[in-house]
């Protein structure tokens, strides 16, 4: 019998706030508003509630609910009265609401809490999303009546950020407070966040025991590869197969399904036919499996019809409290100095380290292990998204953040989930440890892409090999303090190609200092240069080496140093490797070498890493030198890691927050629009211009007219000299013929422009625009655009022939006063501005009010300007067209899946 169809949703529903949240333990909980048919489970939980709780919701005894009561409770209209329920499985575990107080901008809030699931954070997500939807209506202000007894809930007020005012009347505790995101609000949700889904990853990566669903007699089944690598890979837990037909998988007794595992089971790993995937899961589901791993395929990896079926496995997941790594993942490792864990079936053993590794490839990021075996590069945690169904690259940065096991992280990336997410929080982790990524192609938006990982502080590089290279620089040597580079070398040839490779790298070439000079020539045969590299000659021995590194490490005109080494035969190699090790101990600073013919490995011995493996603590590569074939290699890699280091030195930059934005008027104007034309529409000139002024952006006066007389009328109104602009030209340029008049004088001149005009174009005109001009100055041009990643702004080259320049330089919103630097910087147009007093200063309040706006009115797709004029006299935009659109997600700081 096919089940029911779900009631009809109410009118206004607001779907967008149905969403999936991690918790404070790391168990997930689906949120969503009310609806009127969720009386029956309301009642369920009221009647699951302890006397204390229910007389802390109502002041009163109250065992049961009145059907008058369920229904005011779940029947609201989501905006003046509005209520979040959040749901596991089929149960109802929390309800808030809010009711606005009559003609007021502030609402009452409230609470009700399932007893079994209180201290998980339910109440502060809640509250959260009441937020966001509050401030979306007008709403300004929450207050609450609060039991003094009742201290859970006046801890979730105090804890939540905001600014909260307490005062004892009538036996109560009246509480209130703003609902702004305020710094210091968006701050504690953030460190919430942040928790929240690192222990949900930590429930993931840190199991107690595990089933594996599928294991299979055949010894090369999927199920059984992860049985025998669970068991011979040193898993410190009891490890359950999972088959109703054989009794023993890998040698090890099996049981029928999940439910019949007589333990609790901490992690499933799933290894069955995709048709069968959604049984286990409701399986793990009944018996409360914390997380699982589904190496099953044939989901969103086999088309987009089947993405349907990956979503429906999500939903069960999440709706139980359990988080979902795949479909179509290789599984995961974690390694250990006592002890590993192998739930995966790749047949790599990887040596224990720092490095963590996220890959959105199964088959790449195996490559990506062995190969980090060969170069002896230490894996603290390797994790297969697969489709990346539930577990994110997000979460796992979350994780990853304060994982005392982990300093460097790699990333292979196919697609973002959440940009927006991401670049918060990657912006984050790499204040404390780099992050590395490759993305295999940037959609339509390879500028975007760039910015968005630029702004983070990601270290990008374009392939693989390029990933390990940083990677072992990283895990190996400290950061540099600067971009000059030394280079040291018994072969001129090669050093030049090092020099040549480190300037297109960034880098400069350190100068020695006279004493550094005198010291390094002292007692070496007379053959030796010490100019734009030290040369030591061929003929030069690794004593040699071992004498002159420290002196040219410790000169402070350099920030690191480059060895490159190549031998004539296979002479000195080991002394060599000895040699840079110890050199490398005693420094500050980061040093690699180039070994040239020789396989690339590291310095120290890789057994040194297997050995660390005995200690009590997770190995460290510290001072070991990455040992690389060419010289283009590692003056690469020392270039990405100097301007990583740059931008950890540089302060977190500043929110932009100009004044004199009128955000109440903009969203009047774009409501109004969006009342007129429900899909989008683009704003007519007119009302661009009113948006540009309550923004506060300047613009040239400017009026819409439909013939030569309304022209010289506009024109006597504005003051000469003016310009005339005809309407229906896409691309102006400037003479009439182009659809452009300029520096009119008098009233007779601006009819006679416009009837040559008129003559010339035909149906093209499509009226004018009559516009004031303005002094002379740069043109240039600025453009907010809803990018897939995000809103993103671009700066650049404006006029006629903008788009023909291709001066593009983008950075992803919302954007801190360093971000409007870098935006600007990055384009060609900088020296120009550089020339003009206060055009920078007027540029960077210029990207900081659209960015505000933008930011404010996510309705607001697109706004371009262009030209702008800039000069010593100021900034002016001569030229506008914007578009609307509905909002496709609500705005604020969400903390959901």
């Amino acid at each position: 019998m096919e089940p029911s169809p779900p009631p009809p949703l109410p009118p206004g529903y607001p779907e967008a706030y149905a969403a999936d949240v991690v918790l404070t333990d790391g168990g997930t909980v689906h949120v969503r508003p009310v609806r009127p048919d969720d009386g029956e489970i309301l009642h369920a939980m009221h009647q699951r509630l302890s006397a204390q709780s229910q007389y802390f919701r109502f002041f009163t005894p109250r065992p049961r609910l009145t059907a008058k009561e369920i229904e005011r409770f779940t029947t609201v209209d989501y905006r003046d009265r509005m209520a979040l329920v959040a749901l596991l499985g089929d149960d109802m575990v929390g309800i808030a609401r809010y009711d606005r107080w009559p003609g007021r901008d502030d609402a009452e809030v409230a609470f009700t809490i399932d007893d079994a699931h209180h201290g998980r954070g339910i109440a502060t997500v809640l509250l959260e999303l009441l937020a966001v939807r509050a401030r979306e209506v007008g709403i300004n202000r929450f207050t609450a009546e609060v039991l003094p007894e009742n201290r859970p809930m006046l801890g979730v007020f105090r804890s939540a950020g905001w600014e909260v005012r307490n005062e004892f009347a009538g036996g109560v505790v009246e509480v209130s407070f703003d609902i702004h995101p305020t710094p210091k609000a968006v701050a504690a949700m953030e460190a919430r966040e942040q928790q929240a889904e690192s222990r949900s990853v930590a429930r993931l990566l840190a199991p107690r025991s595990i089933a594996v669903v599928g294991a299979g007699r055949h010894p090369h089944s999927i199920g059984a590869w992860v049985v025998r690598n669970l068991v011979a890979r040193g898993f410190d837990g009891p490890v359950y197969p999972i088959n109703p037909f054989v009794p023993y998988a890998a040698s090890v007794h099996t049981w029928p399904s999940v439910v019949d595992v007589p333990d609790e089971v901490d992690l499933a790993v799933v290894a069955v036919p995709a048709e069968a995937v959604r049984q286990v899961l409701e399986d793990c589901a009944a018996k409360h499996v914390r997380a699982v791993v589904v190496i099953s395929a044939g989901f969103a990896d086999a088309g987009p019809e089947r993405l349907r079926d990956q979503r429906a496995l999500v939903e069960l997941a999440r709706g139980h409290g359990m988080r979902l790594l795949g479909p179509a993942s290789l599984g995961f490792i974690v390694t250990g100095p006592t002890s590993s864990l192998h739930a995966s079936f790749a047949p790599v053993s990887p040596l224990p380290g720092r490095v963590a590794i996220s890959s959105q490839s199964g088959s790449l990021g195996a490559a990506m292990l062995e190969a980090a075996a060969r170069l002896g590069l230490g894996i603290s945690t390797f994790v297969s998204l697969g489709n990346k169904g539930d577990v994110s690259g997000n979460d796992l940065l979350q994780f990853w953040q304060d994982d005392p096991r982990t300093d460097v992280v790699l990333m292979y990336t196919e697609s973002f989930g959440n940009p927006r997410k991401f670049a918060r929080i990657a912006r984050r982790v790499s204040r404390v440890k780099p992050v590395v990524a490759v993305m295999s192609g940037d959609g339509d938006s390879p500028l975007v892409t760039d910015a968005l990982y630029q702004q983070a502080g990601v270290i990008r590089v374009t392939t693989v090999a390029e990933l390990l290279a940083v990677a072992r620089l990283l895990a190996g040597q400290p950061l540099p303090e600067g971009h000059r580079v030394a280079v040291v070398t018994n072969s001129a040839s090669p050093a030049l190609l090092a020099l040549a490779a480190a300037r297109s790298a960034g880098l400069v070439p350190a100068q020695l200092s006279e004493a550094t000079r005198a010291a390094v020539l002292d007692g070496l045969p007379p053959d030796v240069r010490v100019g734009a590299f030290v040369d030591l000659s061929p003929q030069a021995g690794p004593e040699d080496v071992a004498r002159v590194l420290p002196l040219v490490l410790a000169d402070p005109g350099v920030d690191a140093v480059t060895v490159i080494h190549a031998p004539p035969v296979a002479r000195g190699t080991e002394e060599l490797r000895s040699i840079l090790t110890t050199a490398a101990r005693g420094s500050t600073k980061p040093l690699v070498a180039v070994a040239l013919g020789l396989a690339e490995g590291m310095a120290a011995d890789d057994d040194a890493v297997r050995a660390a493996a005995e200690g009590d603590q997770q190995p460290s590569q510290a001072g070991q030198v990455p040992l690389y074939t060419f010289p283009e290699a590692a003056m690469a890699a020392l270039g990405r890691v100097a301007r990583y280091a740059a931008w950890r030195r540089r302060p977190e930059g500043v929110p932009l927050q100009p004044e004199g934005v009128d955000l109440a008027r903009i969203e009047a104007l774009v409501a109004d629009v969006l009342a007129v034309h429900p899909d989008g529409a683009t704003l007519p000139f007119e009302r661009c211009v009113a948006l540009l002024a309550a923004a506060g952006v300047p613009f040239a006066d400017a009026r819409v007219v439909g013939d030569a007389a309304s022209a010289a009328e506009a024109a006597d109104d504005l003051g000469y000299p003016v310009a005339l602009k005809a309407t229906g030209v896409q691309r102006l340029a400037r003479s009439e013929r182009g659809g452009v008049g300029l520096d009119l004088q008098s009233p007779a001149e601006v009819r006679a422009a416009y009837a040559r005009m008129a003559a010339s174009l035909g149906e093209r005109m499509g009226g004018a625009v009559v516009q004031r001009m303005v002094p002379p100055g740069v043109e240039l041009s600025a453009e907010l655009r809803l990018e897939p990643l995000g809103p993103v702004l671009t700066f650049g080259l404006g006029g006629a022939y903008a788009d023909l320049i291709a001066d593009r330089s983008a950075r992803v919103l919302p954007l801190t006063d360093h971000d409007a630097a870098d935006l600007l910087a990055g384009s060609r147009a900088a020296p120009l501005v550089a020339d003009v007093p206060g055009l920078h200063a007027a540029l960077v309040d210029l990207f900081g009010r659209l960015a505000t706006v933008v930011d404010a009115v996510p309705e607001l797709v697109h706004l371009r300007l262009n030209p702008m004029l800039g000069s010593a006299e100021g900034l002016w935009a001569v030229d506008v067209t914007a578009s609307v659109a509905p909002a496709r997600v609500p705005e604020g700081f969400r903390r959901v899946l």
